[in-house]
């Protein structure tokens, strides 16, 4: 049976099926004296967190929201004889739903959990709580409720900021440091449950770093106390009383929870609930690039001993790094003294970076590392500036996804790794609705199960690089595919770019 990773609220994404549960885990200890064979007790837990939970619990609150929204369903409400005993419950039940044929509303209502940060009425939840609310109304421990105002969103990590304004200072939590935690240390989960109003569940951090794939930021933190609906935006408590995570999604079957619960930790989320404070909106830094992976395949090609770092696979006209500082096809592996292992690394580690910080990052550049100074810009601006040189892109005329002309319409090459190539010219540009400031090698056609279909490579692609090496005819190719070919390579790795220019790397065989 499928699974699937759903928000603790009511958000779901699918989860490949065939997943694996770890079902009745043990935990077991070593002894101190290794060479001994007795066993000493072990410690299942802490002995009591009453005293920890007494004095959060006024803390964390149930965040209510209603939304109105309109019923397409135009079927004429039911209609009962007059004095029916049921009258009573049919008037209730479609109460403000309008007439009959008419333009219907219904109101939606949903319950998540938020936690104060700040005794003036600050309080922290999920995105997806508030996401489209008419009306939010927070309820506190002692039976009081706020109408709030929200102060800021974010979607990429699913958090936001709501604001009361409460008569008498509320009792209010502070931010720990996620960095610190470690996986086995214990932690406390307080929420609202399928609404059931403060629970308190205890567990222990059982991963750290997760990626669920629920935004470009993913670096969840994984535990194993119990999570449900109704959890989503409460906190997650290290055992001294510090936040040091935002309950936010589950993995489950049936949206009950199995032990595998994530927490936005912490060290992204802080910095966001700062942003939203002051400005009501994040301000993350920018490079102004396009990336990919670096793959095994990539890395033999680059001369990498190891696959690691962010390879850059475009630059963004007007960014940062728009002056060559960064190239397309470097491969960054180190920003701002923080190591990029993996891709993901890097959008993480510039997205917490102020605007307009000059940092150094650390490049490999035809085989060699150097370090370049980078001055960023702002994400938020950046994002415009994409979709406004992606409107400018040219179009292609209408019907270009049918069938590719044939390679004969094209003077094409001999076959180099299962691809016939053509000149660039006027006439290929107009047969394949090729922007004009692409400039390579035309692909005109593509073997089926060649090298180049595996890595899907199509007729009306263009070569622009083999080998960090600009391509200008098929020669070029040619000559270069041997070149790499008498200096051991087993993989070619080229630089393509579609017909409206936006580029990609892949590594093709050359046995």
């Amino acid at each position: 049976m499928g699974l699937s990773i759903r928000a603790s609220f009511f958000r779901s994404v699918t989860l490949a099926a065939g997943a694996a549960l770890v079902m009745n885990s043990v935990l077991i200890l070593p002894t101190a004296q290794a060479q001994t064979t007795a066993r000493t007790p072990t410690q299942h837990g802490p002995e009591s967190v009453a005293d920890l939970a007494a004095g959060l619990l006024d803390a964390v609150v149930n965040i209510s929201t209603s939304q109105n929204v309109k019923n397409d369903d135009q079927a004429p409400m039911p209609q009962v004889p007059e004095g029916s005993p049921f009258q009573d419950f049919f008037d209730e039940f479609f109460k403000g739903q309008g007439g009959e044929g008419g333009n219907r509303q219904r109101t939606v209502n949903s319950l998540g959990s938020g936690f104060v940060i700040d005794p003036t009425g600050f309080i922290v939840t999920n995105n997806h709580v508030i996401e489209g609310a008419d009306d939010i109304e927070v309820n506190f421990a002692d039976g009081t409720k706020l109408k709030a105002k929200l102060i800021g969103t974010d979607t990429k990590t699913d958090l936001a900021l709501l604001k009361v304004e409460p008569k008498r200072p509320l009792t209010a939590v502070p931010f720990g440091d996620s960095r610190q935690m470690r996986i086995g240390d214990w932690v406390m989960a307080i929420g609202n449950p399928f609404g059931l109003g403060g629970t308190v569940t205890v567990g222990i951090i059982s991963a750290r770093g997760r990626n669920i794939n629920a935004g470009p930021y993913d670096n969840f933190i994984q535990t194993d106390a119990a999570i449900n609906k109704g959890n989503s935006g409460g906190p997650l408590f290290n055992m001294r009383g510090e936040v040091i995570g935002i309950n936010t999604a589950i993995i489950s079957p049936s949206g009950g929870s199995i032990g595998i619960g994530f927490s936005v930790p912490t060290e992204l989320a802080q910095n966001v609930i700062n942003q939203l404070r002051e400005f009501g909106e994040t301000h993350r830094g920018w490079l102004g690039v396009r990336i990919q992976p670096v793959t095994d395949e990539i890395a033999e090609s680059l001369k990498m001993e190891t696959p690691k770092g962010a390879l850059i696979a475009g630059i963004i006209k007007g960014g940062p790094v728009d002056g060559g500082t960064i190239r397309t096809g470097d491969v960054i592996i180190k920003f701002d003294g923080r190591d990029v292992v993996e891709m993901r690394d890097l959008p993480r580690a510039v997205a917490e970076s102020p605007v307009g910080k000059a940092v150094d990052v650390v490049i490999i550049r035809d085989g060699k590392e150097m370090t370049v100074k980078v001055t960023l810009g702002r994400l938020e601006d950046g994002e415009n500036l994409a979709g406004a040189e992606a409107d400018q892109t040219p179009q292609t005329q209408e019907g270009t996804d049918q069938a590719e002309p044939p390679a004969a319409d094209l003077p094409a090459s001999d076959i180099v790794l299962g691809m016939k190539l053509a000149v660039l010219d006027a006439q290929s540009r107009k047969t394949y609705g090729i922007s004009e400031d692409v400039e390579g090698v035309v692909i005109a056609e593509v073997q089926p199960q060649s090298a180049a279909a595996e890595r899907r490579i199509a007729a009306g692609d263009v070569i622009v690089e083999i080998g960090q090496e600009a391509m200008k005819t098929p020669e070029d190719v040619s000559a270069r595919v041997e070149e790499l070919k008498a200096d051991g390579r087993r993989n070619a790795l080229l630089m393509i770019a579609n017909k409206t220019g936006e580029l990609r790397f892949v590594t093709v065989r050359m046995e």
